[in-house]
């Protein structure tokens, strides 16, 4: 427990046998009530690591569903278990568990409801090795973001992120898509419903084993974003009514 609130941090898993106990060591259980990781489908031996690290609650799918389809098992699971903080953590060991405590504990104490691990703040991505087009692109659909949306975050792809149960239980998260727009869908929903989005810095890890989405993926990932912001901007003119936006 944290001042009271239940934390519980979610595993969205693909393939995440070779890292998966690296991450999982560095999970500050101190604070940390449970661990629950979702599989979705792998082909390797990331449910017997889960098995032997003795991680107590794995929710397994029948199919290879995609990254958003895990997310929405994770912060169901999480909710169904009165989680109060949810905190999204690849298993990847892309980024550190060790900033689960700040991320924590600006929720636990009513500053933020959202916060987000940025790798841009301190040039993290670029020493932690992100490959040039994906740094370019991302800097470029921030910044497309920030104008359509009326925001100053410094990314909006980050996939470490940390929720208070009031936040997720207000959007209609399950209604996003099942594939990698769905990060960005859920971004786009708690920046329409008006909370505050803290960003702290995080390094970050691009290596061989680290998951990441190829170039084709990134080029519909990428005209996704842009869609759902013209969609967010022409929502907050009420000259549209998207789905993305409905109340629960």
């Amino acid at each position: 427990m944290i001042r009271g609130k239940k934390l519980v941090v979610v595993l969205p898993a693909y393939n995440a046998g070779k890292t998966l106990e690296r991450t999982y060591s560095e999970i500050p259980f101190d604070i940390v009530d449970q661990v629950v990781l979702v599989d979705d489908k792998s082909n390797d031996d990331t449910i017997a690591v889960a098995n032997k690290l003795g991680i107590s609650v794995i929710v397994l799918h029948d199919n290879n569903s995609g990254y958003g389809a895990n997310q929405k098992s994770c912060y169901n699971k999480a909710l169904e278990m009165n989680g109060d903080i949810i905190i999204m953590l690849h298993p990847d060991y892309q980024y550190t568990p060790k900033l689960i405590h700040s991320m924590a504990y600006l929720i636990s104490n009513e500053v933020y409801q959202v916060v987000l691990g940025s790798r841009i703040l301190g040039n993290g991505a670029l020493r932690g090795g992100m490959p040039l087009y994906k740094y370019f692109f991302n800097r470029l659909l921030t910044f497309l973001q920030n104008l359509l949306i009326g925001q100053k975050l410094s990314e909006y792809h980050t996939g470490y992120r940390a929720f208070s149960a009031q936040v997720l239980k207000s959007i209609t998260y399950n209604k996003n898509s099942n594939g990698f727009i769905f990060d960005n869908e859920l971004l786009c929903q708690i920046l329409y419903k008006g909370y505050y989005v803290a960003e702290i810095t995080c390094p970050t890890k691009y290596f061989e084993d680290a998951s990441s989405i190829n170039f084709k993926q990134s080029v519909i990932y990428g005209l996704g974003v842009l869609i759902n912001s013209i969609k967010y901007r022409l929502s907050k003119l009420n000259l549209i009514q998207s789905r993305l936006f409905e109340d629960n």
